[in-house]
């Protein structure tokens, strides 16, 4: 899908999906050249110890827990332009 999108400034990856986790996806987008430089935000609701650095080391740039606190979301936004 992404391979017919290229008009898009940031990423919003929900760690926990069905199928393939968000870990996953982080890993296979900073492969391609095309999105090594994307900025990616996870977002999760395990809120566990050490799924902050999990995230990163799959290649996100910031780490957000869910529930979302907008103001939150918003700042770890603004932190990646």
């Amino acid at each position: 899908m992404l391979d017919e999108i290229d008009d898009f400034d940031i990423v919003l990856m929900d760690i926990m999906m069905p199928e393939m986790d968000g870990y996953e996806v982080i890993k296979r987008l900073r492969k391609h050249s095309k999105y090594s430089k994307v900025p990616v935000l996870a977002l999760t609701a395990n809120a566990m110890q050490g799924d902050q650095e999990k995230c990163l080391e799959a290649g996100a740039n910031d780490y957000v827990s869910k529930p979302v606190d907008i103001g939150i979301l918003f700042t770890a936004m603004e932190k990646q332009f």
